[in-house]
This record gives structure tokens, C-alpha cells and sequence, in this order.
């Protein structure tokens, strides 16, 4: 039995095992980080903030400003009504 141990594939299969293993563990521990941190999500409104002040410094133009602002308008317009939505409860 040792002596197959020993073999070269017998050695294999236990380096790929193991690495299953730790590749199986690593996800769990990914997976718990993840749902922790999911109350941390950048809300549209600070995303404009963040745009705003890229266009103020110069690193974006008026016009690129212009069009991140139209595509986020409607996701803030949703922010604000479930915010007046939750402060009516």
C-alpha cells in the first residue's frame, strides 16, 4: 500500500485533491465575505456625487457628465421614491 503511495499517480490524485479542497474552501470563505459586505453597495446618487467631481477636476467632459447623468437619473428617481416609500411606514 505504501509503496503505491508512492507512485506517481497516486501522487497526482493527492496534489488534485488537495487542491480541490483548498479551491472548496477558499469559496466558502469568498461566499461569507460576500454576504457581510453586501450592505456596502454605492447608491446612484452617490455614483453622480462621484462623476460630479470627476467633471469638476477636469477628468471627464461636460458632455460624458451629461450622459452618465441621463442613464442614472431614472435609478435615482427610484432611490428617492423607495426612500419616501420606507419613511411613510
Amino acid at each position: 500500500m505504501l509503496e503505491y503511495l508512492q507512485s506517481t499517480q497516486a501522487q497526482a490524485i493527492i496534489w488534485i485533491a488537495a487542491l480541490f479542497v483548498l479551491c472548496a474552501i477558499g469559496a466558502y470563505v469568498v461566499i461569507r465575505f460576500r454576504d457581510r459586505s453586501g450592505g456596502g453597495r454605492i447608491t446612484p446618487s452617490e455614483l453622480l456625487t462621484d462623476f460630479r467631481e470627476l467633471k469638476d477636476e477636469g477628468d471627464i467632459s461636460r458632455k460624458e457628465f451629461q450622459k452618465i447623468k441621463f442613464v442614472l437619473a431614472p435609478r435615482i428617481q427610484d432611490e428617492l421614491k423607495s426612500s419616501d416609500a420606507e419613511g411613510e411606514d
